[in-house]
């Protein structure tokens, strides 16, 4: 089979006949439905601030509500998309099945109190996700990647495990909330615990070195990795804040976290820039922002990694789902260069940059005094200046209209982000250890003269002249061999 005997096209919807299954249809509304709940929920408890227990085993609160709608509201895109892009396919029902089974797990998760009921619901969690990386039974590269991704999440859960026996061992709590109360003063059993926890989270968020069963996912369907990049991976954020006052106890391993996840935003994003395909540039963009995430909650801003998660998962899911329309077939012709920015320009960039983070200090509180928000801040300045330039320089709008235009949309757009992160901020602040603030120390100095140095070497183009980081790049994003396809027509086989 040739990619040149077939034609695709694209149209309604097949009619449903009495011997077809109706499950994709009846689980595509049931997700919505769940949608809706989940709203509600979220309204209810926005009036009442309550929250509501089943003793000993679940507990609906802040985090729990807000996870909810958007893991049910990535879901139902999911579910809907997919009733198309799977039609026709022999395994379109256990597809349908894994996609909700997931969905009802992870709200199974983010309401777990019980220690039990929250590793099996991990465990569960990364197992479905394995078994929908291998959704095609019979291409032995989608089978080697769900092999892969399942060894990295069993380690995960046994991190957690490590980390939920010890917990127990020493509060004897069987619930998260119990562990909080009884937790006491840093010791060296809490510090196992901890440092299980953020080990656990960076596997199951595909930070570095654990990113290569993210990068060896691509042969999962195209809705089962939207759900991934904006669910799964979100999970490592989700762990570190209800064990927040667990991470909290020693600043040493709040300075590991930071470390972790500044090491994988900044590498993330030197591993998107060698990237040539679609998804493999998704895909390292989820591994930098993942770091970022985590980096956030390092830094105690845990209602800011929440927010983060929650618009990264919308972002990102749109981008796998429009995926197919970013392809185009093309002759090779020279890529042509960004455009100078003049001193024009060059002044709308800073100006934008510097009245973003500005903006962004004075709206959420985070850098306006001496503390580890200014960190934060600098990211944000360095964000807004490298979005703005990308704008300035590669849009084919007159001058007039770019320069004017840039800040009208990215200051509205920080605007919004510091509204969402209040709404959340709100929703959390019941949650143990979560107002917590991390003190700024030499080494936060440090790791913003990493990300300005990298932030230089990228819009400069330094990185370029460098044979050797290239290679060392192009490697570091290369998945095992066996996951790789290295034919066409295995792509039009399945």
């Amino acid at each position: 089979m040739t990619g040149n005997e077939q034609t695709t096209t694209v149209g309604q919807l097949p009619a449903q006949s009495s011997e077809g299954s109706r499950a994709p249809e009846a689980l595509t509304r049931l997700v919505w439905a769940l949608w809706i709940v989940s709203v509600g929920v979220l309204g209810l408890r926005l009036w009442t601030d309550q929250t509501w227990e089943l003793p000993g085993l679940l507990a609906v609160d802040g985090l729990t509500v807000v996870m909810w709608t958007t893991v049910t509201f990535f879901s139902g895109i999911v579910h809907s998309y997919s009733r198309r892009y799977m039609a026709g396919s022999e395994v379109i029902d256990r597809f349908f099945g894994r996609v909700f089974a997931f969905t009802l797990i992870v709200m199974a998760l983010v309401a777990a109190d019980n220690l039990l009921l929250f590793g099996a619901a991990w465990l569960a969690m990364g197992l479905v996700m394995a078994s929908l990386i291998g959704t095609v039974e019979g291409w032995p590269q989608a089978q080697a990647a769900a092999a892969l991704a399942r060894r990295y999440f069993l380690a995960s859960s046994a991190l957690l495990a490590v980390a939920l026996a010890a917990l127990w061992v020493h509060t004897g709590a069987t619930t998260v909330s119990g562990i909080a109360a009884a937790l006491g003063d840093s010791s060296l059993i809490v510090l196992v615990a901890a440092s299980a926890l953020v080990l656990a989270a960076m596997v199951q968020s595909a930070l570095l070195p654990f990113h290569t069963w993210l990068l060896s996912s691509m042969t999962a369907p195209t809705p089962a990795s939207a759900l991934m990049h904006a669910g799964f991976v979100n999970a490592g954020g989700i762990l570190l804040v209800r064990f927040a006052p667990v991470v909290t106890v020693d600043a040493t391993v709040m300075l590991v976290i930071v470390l972790a996840g500044a090491a994988s935003a900044l590498g993330g994003k030197l591993l998107k820039l060698v990237q040539t395909d679609v998804k493999g540039k998704l895909g390292c963009s989820t591994v930098g922002q993942m770091g970022f995430m985590l980096m956030q909650a390092g830094l105690g801003f845990f209602a800011a990694a929440v927010t983060h998660l929650i618009l990264h998962g919308f972002y990102k899911a749109y981008q796998f789902l429009a995926s197919g329309e970013q392809v185009e077939h093309t002759s090779p012709t020279k890529s042509k260069a960004a455009g100078s920015t003049g001193v024009g320009g060059l002044a709308v960039i800073t100006a934008t940059g510097l009245v973003g983070g500005a903006l962004f200090a004075f709206l959420t509180g985070k850098g306006t005094k001496l503390g580890s928000g200014l960190l934060l801040t600098f990211v944000v300045v360095l964000t807004v200046l490298h979005a703005t330039r990308e704008i300035v320089t590669h849009t084919s709008a007159p001058a007039t209209i770019r320069y004017g235009g840039v800040p009208l949309v990215a200051l509205p757009a920080i605007a919004i982000y510091a509204g969402f992160y209040h709404v959340i901020e709100g929703l959390l602040a019941g949650l143990p250890a979560v107002g917590y603030q991390a003190e700024l120390t030499p080494f936060h100095g440090l790791l913003a003269a990493a990300f300005l140095a990298v932030y230089l070497a990228i819009e400069t183009g330094v990185y370029k002249h460098s044979q050797r980081l290239y290679v060392a790049l192009l490697n570091a994003s290369q998945p095992p061999s066996q996951t790789l396809l290295t034919s066409t027509e295995d792509y039009n086989e399945y």
